[in-house]
């Protein structure tokens, strides 16, 4: 197998220890190179003592991990060599300017005065930040700085990325332009794993992701695989008349099986959830059983649809938790 063939990351039975917590209890990872891959899990999951051990931050208690095959541990200073980390707070230097901060961080890994102010000035104009280059840091936006820290992180382009949490606290629009330069990262080549608390951001970037909780990794696979693992969708309908949203309630639930049925804002929609894994009917069958039910009733509807359950509905099921956080 070729190094390209390799995972980028491949962890087994990882153990990170804090005293009487086991902060990771036997993590096992396979990051195909290449791609975003997201780390899911609610606050204490372990997900940032993961990035951490990965990153050569912290030494594991137990297990292997390697990244591009090396060894965390025993090859430390070679992994070191391929991954860059942004954490969840920025690492630059906010008295100092944008281009002063890549600057500095460029002739630290080894860049002339000239390549450093070249690169610097190329990173800048990327990420959206030319307009800003001599603004300290400090006046900068929330948005800019998460810009400037992952710019940061790639002033050498890193074979492994690690972004943990890169977008907490931005605005949406912030958090659209972190996502662009995502992918823009990966497309030139290097594999990011992400660990997030937005579920529509792994959902967005994601092409495999990892739930873990009390530092185990309770499910993973594609977006597609970890919506179908739960057995559950939501149908969606929209009425011809307000008035019959009562009747319509009702009939869903006797023909879903007493299913939680959602009023939605607009007065003619509703949303009900199926579960495949409650009856010998799949969820596009009990969907199908609903839609005539309604149709019995006299209840007229003009638009019916059934959707896949959101990576929130996932998580949900998964933890019993509403959602990271």
């Amino acid at each position: 197998m070729t190094e390209t063939d390799s995972p980028a990351v491949e962890t087994s039975g990882l153990v990170k220890v804090f005293g009487a917590t086991r902060a990771l209890d036997g993590v096992d990872l396979r990051v195909p190179a290449g791609t975003v891959y997201g780390v899911l899990g609610p606050n204490g999951a372990g997900k940032t003592t993961a990035v951490k051990v990965l990153a050569t931050l912290l030494r594991p208690d137990g297990g292997e991990a390697r990244v591009f095959g090396r060894d965390v541990v025993r090859d430390a200073d070679a992994v070191r060599g391929r991954v860059s980390l942004t954490g969840q707070y920025a690492s630059v230097d906010e008295d100092l300017t944008g281009t002063e901060n890549l600057v500095l961080l460029g002739r630290l890994l080894g860049h002339s005065r000239a390549s450093a102010r070249e690169r610097a000035a190329q990173l800048l104009e990327a990420f959206g930040l030319a307009g800003a280059e001599g603004r300290q840091v400090k006046n900068y936006s929330g948005g800019m700085r998460r810009r400037i820290d992952i710019a940061a992180s790639i002033l050498n382009t890193p074979d492994l990325l690690f972004l943990d949490e890169p977008t907490t606290g931005l605005d949406p629009r912030s958090r659209n332009q972190v996502w662009d330069i995502v992918r823009a990262v990966v497309a030139q080549g290097t594999t990011v794993l992400l660990t997030t608390q937005y579920l529509d951001e792994a959902d967005h970037l994601a092409s495999r992701i990892a739930v873990i909780d009390h530092g185990r990794v309770i499910a993973e696979g594609t977006k597609g695989e970890l919506k179908a693992s739960v057995g559950s969708g939501s149908v969606h309908v929209r009425l011809r008349a307000p008035e019959q949203r009562e009747e319509a309630v009702r009939v869903l639930r006797a023909a879903l099986g007493d299913v939680t049925v959602q009023l939605d804002p607009d007065p003619v929609a509703l949303t009900a959830t199926v579960d495949g894994h409650r009856t010998e009917l799949g969820a596009a069958e009990q969907a199908a059983r609903a839609l005539t039910e309604l149709a019995r009733a006299g209840v007229t509807v003009d638009n019916f649809a059934l959707g896949q359950p959101s990576l929130d509905e996932v998580f949900l099921a998964l933890t019993g938790k509403e959602g990271p956080a």
